[in-house]
């Protein structure tokens, strides 16, 4: 069994304004002077124990997170002007919602569809913002909402479809 290359992981950040009159989601791909994205699961796990002696183990919800760092700037680049959008304004609260797809570009692509995928609401925290000589950067993290939806996404056109349910 062969393993599968990083780069086929990929992690789409939705860097269109919330409320803005533009559209539709605006993806951009992470990756890009970025060595390293692992989304953090952070498990909540609760134990009981009984009067027997006995102890049960539940898994009851995720935590998910994800630091991206460093991030450079772009001139130009949708999720740049999206950043210094929320630096600027000190945006809180539904400013700062966003959407994560995350793709499986190793599994096959239905030509119609694309790639299978999924997608989270998220809430995109910036860390800081500066850096040194190398050039300007805004790390932030991505807070997801643990609200998975299973579907398609087509890299050409950068466009989510939902899993029909039957």
């Amino acid at each position: 069994m062969a393993k599968i290359e990083r780069k086929f992981m990929a992690h789409y950040v939705d860097a269109a304004v919330p409320g803005d009159s533009g559209g539709g989601p605006t993806y951009v791909r992470l990756g890009k002077d970025l060595e390293e994205y692992s989304p953090e699961l952070s498990a909540n796990v609760e134990k009981k124990s009984n009067i027997l002696g006995e102890t049960s183990t539940m898994l009851t919800s995720y935590e998910k997170s994800g630091s991206v760092e460093p991030y450079y700037a772009e001139k130009g680049d949708a999720l740049f002007e999206r950043l210094q959008g929320i630096v600027d304004g000190c945006l809180v609260l539904d400013d700062c919602n966003t959407t994560v797809v995350e793709v499986h570009l190793w599994e096959e692509e239905d030509p119609e569809k694309g790639f299978p995928a999924i997608k989270d609401d998220a809430v995109i925290e910036v860390v800081s913002y500066g850096g040194d000589s190398t050039g300007y950067q805004i790390p932030f993290n991505l807070h997801y909402k643990a609200s998975p939806m299973k579907g398609f996404f087509k890299v050409d056109t950068k466009t989510f479809t939902a899993e029909e349910t039957a």
